[in-house]
C-alpha cells in the first residue's frame, strides 16, 4: 500500500492512497471505467457502441472479477485504477501486462496514474518485461506510457469495438 498527499483544487491536502481493490470498491471503480470510458473514447470509437457501455456493464464486470486491481483512493473516493497481471497472447514469454488504467478526468495532471503504474509494476517483478496496448489516435494515453518509457514494438491488432479499431504494443523493459 502507498500513500502519498496532494492538494485539491483549493489547496486543502488530500491522502492519496494505492492499494488492493476491495468489494466495497466495485461501484466507485466501476464508475470511474464508465466515466473514463465516457471521456477517452469519444470520438475514437462508434458511438453507439461507448454509448452501449453502460455503468451497469461495469459494475458486472467488477463483479465478475477484480483480482490483480489496484485502486487510487482519495479520501474515500476512487478517482483510478489499474488492473495488471501475466500477459495473455501466447508470442512472448515471461512478460507481465497492464490491461488497464483509468483516472478522472479532474485528477489528471497529478501523477495518479504514474502512482498505480509504479505500484503495479512493483507487483509485475517477476516478468522481464511489461506489454500495454493502446488504442491507436489515444495520443494522451501514448504519451504517458512513452514518457513511463515504454515503447512500440511494432506489433498492432484489430478489435471491435462497435467498428473496427487497431491497438498498438507498446513494451516496457526492466
Amino acid at each position: 500500500m502507498l500513500e502519498l498527499s496532494i492538494k485539491n483544487q483549493v489547496g486543502e491536502i488530500m491522502e492519496l492512497v494505492i492499494r488492493p481493490m476491495i468489494a466495497k470498491d466495485i461501484e466507485k471503480t466501476a464508475y470511474v471505467h464508465w466515466k473514463a470510458w465516457q471521456d477517452t473514447y469519444h470520438g475514437l470509437i462508434d458511438e453507439q457502441y461507448m454509448h452501449s457501455k453502460t455503468l451497469a456493464y461495469s459494475i458486472d464486470r467488477f463483479n465478475r472479477s477484480f483480482e490483480n486491481t489496484l485502486v487510487a483512493d482519495l479520501d474515500d473516493q476512487i478517482v483510478g485504477f489499474i488492473m495488471y497481471g501475466k500477459y495473455r497472447d501466447q508470442d512472448l514469454n515471461n512478460v507481465g501486462e497492464i490491461y488497464s488504467l483509468y483516472v478522472l478526468k479532474a485528477y489528471h495532471h497529478q501523477k495518479i496514474g504514474t502512482r498505480l503504474m509504479d505500484s503495479a509494476l512493483k507487483e509485475l517483478t517477476t516478468y522481464r518485461s511489461t506489454i500495454v496496448w493502446v488504442l491507436k489516435g489515444n495520443e494522451p494515453a501514448m504519451a504517458f506510457y512513452q514518457r513511463y518509457g515504454y515503447e512500440f514494438d511494432g506489433k498492432e491488432k484489430t478489435i471491435r469495438l462497435g467498428t473496427e479499431n487497431t491497438e498498438l504494443r507498446m513494451i516496457y523493459r526492466k
